[in-house]
């Protein structure tokens, strides 16, 4: 029987598509800007768009009116349904 063949890029994913991905932001292009502007932070360090992030990954982020805390549960091979995409994040904190 053969070993699945286990891809370490899979596990990993650029922060702006991330975003877009699992619905906290609804466009790839308003979540390259807000990385770009500062105003999120990965495990408590300014994050650009191009970062990878992983499974396990505290991210939070600062809109205008609020800051949005959470943890990164799975980072799926392709676009996840609109049902699904909640999945991928727990929420730690909205102030």
């Amino acid at each position: 029987m053969a070993i699945p063949f286990s891809d370490p890029n899979l596990d990993r994913m650029r922060l702006d598509l991330f975003l877009k991905w699992s619905r906290v932001i609804l466009r790839r292009s308003l979540a390259k800007d807000t990385c770009d502007a500062g105003r999120v932070m990965v495990n408590g360090q300014e994050a650009k768009a191009g970062r990878e992030v992983r499974v396990g990954d505290t991210i939070s982020i600062r809109f205008p009116r609020r800051q949005l805390t959470f943890r990164i549960r799975s980072i799926p091979a392709h676009a996840p349904a609109k049902e699904t995409a909640r999945e991928m994040i727990e929420i730690m904190g909205s102030q």
